[in-house]
């Protein structure tokens, strides 16, 4: 089968979208598939066999990530910047994650034009969370068949920016920034849409106006080679992690902290947010202060893989604090890792992690509720043992990238034989 996938920006360090991009391509290859990739920047990191085709664009985000290929690269001409498309992909995405969707998905159509054109047509295209109009004209005006991953529906995105909105303009700029009814409205006209887990499947549908038979669930996986016990790993007692972009509202690092105040006078603890340099975020820190925790904080910028296994083996437990999640897989990767992990009833979290036993869950929102499972958790490393064990089982042997691409593939088979 010859496939192609489409990512706006398909970096691991972009989230989830990467993460999903870089294993399914790779276990598609090992399938014996011809794995293609449209992308823009921050490019992916590709798995051997794997045939990238770069996406140069002007978008205002792609500037930032790419500024020598814009500046240096004498492949493409300074002045094209100016070429009326080209300047309004600039400002429009600055203003609009809809315009980033919708101009990149047009130049994805032109370039997969392209690329059949030299090779020959693609049997599916699989788009990874863009749903730009130009996706919806590879099945109308190309006779593609396309699917489309949703890792989590940016309505949901939306109603909880546009609830923290404190003023008329601040809700108008929220509603222009998201491209939820272009998404709702591609994601009708293609074959299928694909989620990782029956919750998101729910909102998806719930959210977008999508009917549950136009969406498939195919669990997603963790690298067992990579996130795994390390024999050698030393637990430090009271260590908290968090791990993701806590910049987000829907992962919940605000309700963490809140949790931690309330803990402070009580345990000894340290809280280690792997997110950004300090200068760079702009709401933990904040928070931090006002809530005297100053002292009790950490923060870890950008790592290596191995930094990050070796990270995850070195917390007591990991916090998930998220009002949603498509699926968590900070707190999946954890888990492989023999960590427990106190995450929410919120999203996917009850579909993988099995409450009291390898995992515990509460109430998102709710501070009171996430200090209590902490201390309970950080008083008790023998518990923790045993939980982070059979948490590293239960991931282990029921959630891989390889049953993740099996199951993909019988979906592909579906749609290219009208099932």
């Amino acid at each position: 089968m010859k496939l192609c996938f489409i990512m706006y920006q398909g970096n691991m360090y972009s989230g989830g979208q990467g993460v999903y991009l870089h294993y399914m391509t790779r276990e598609l290859v090992k399938l014996g598939h011809e794995v293609h990739v449209i992308s823009g920047r921050p490019y992916p990191r590709l798995a051997e066999g794997v045939v990238h085709h770069r996406l140069h664009t002007y978008s205002f985000w792609a500037f930032l990530n790419g500024r020598d290929e814009h500046a240096y690269d004498h492949a493409h001409n300074p002045l094209a910047f100016f070429h009326p498309w080209n300047f309004y992909e600039f400002a429009a995405t600055r203003a609009s994650l809809a315009s980033l969707f919708f101009t990149f998905s047009v130049r994805a159509y032109r370039k997969l034009a392209e690329i059949e054109a030299a090779t020959g047509p693609f049997d599916l295209v699989h788009d990874n969370q863009t749903l730009g109009y130009g996706i919806l004209a590879m099945k109308r005006l190309m006779g593609k068949r396309v699917v489309a991953s949703l890792h989590h529906p940016l309505a949901i995105d939306r109603a909880n920016n546009l609830r923290e909105a404190t003023s008329l303009p601040a809700r108008v700029v929220k509603e222009l920034w998201f491209p939820w009814r272009m998404q709702s409205i591609v994601a009708n006209g293609i074959d299928l849409v694909l989620t990782g887990s029956r919750n998101s499947a729910e909102s998806v549908s719930r959210s977008m106006d999508i009917p549950l038979a136009h969406i498939r669930q195919t669990p997603y996986g963790v690298d067992h080679e990579v996130m795994r016990p390390l024999p050698d790993a030393q637990r430090v007692p009271g260590t908290i992690l968090f791990v993701g972009d806590s910049e987000d509202r829907n992962k919940g690092a605000r309700f963490l902290i809140e949790a931690c105040a309330r803990l402070q006078h009580e345990i000894d603890f340290t809280l280690l947010f792997k997110d950004k340099k300090e200068q760079d975020m702009k709401v933990v820190p904040p928070l931090v202060w006002k809530h005297g925790l100053k002292r009790f904080v950490e923060y870890i910028p950008r790592l290596s893989t191995d930094e990050l296994v070796r990270l995850y083996n070195s917390a007591q437990i990991v916090v998930s604090p998220s009002l949603y999640e498509g699926f968590g897989l900070p707190a999946a990767e954890a888990m492989a890792c023999g960590t427990p992990v106190v995450a929410t009833t919120a999203g996917a979290f009850p579909e993988f992690i099995d409450d009291g036993r390898t995992g515990l869950l509460v109430a998102p929102g709710d501070p009171d509720a996430l200090a209590s499972a902490i201390k309970s958790l950080l008083t008790d490393p023998a518990r923790c043992a045993r939980m982070g064990a059979a948490a590293s089982e239960h991931i282990r042997t029921r959630f891989t990238w390889q049953r993740t691409a099996r199951e993909t593939l019988g979906v592909y088979e579906d749609v290219l034989h009208g099932g």
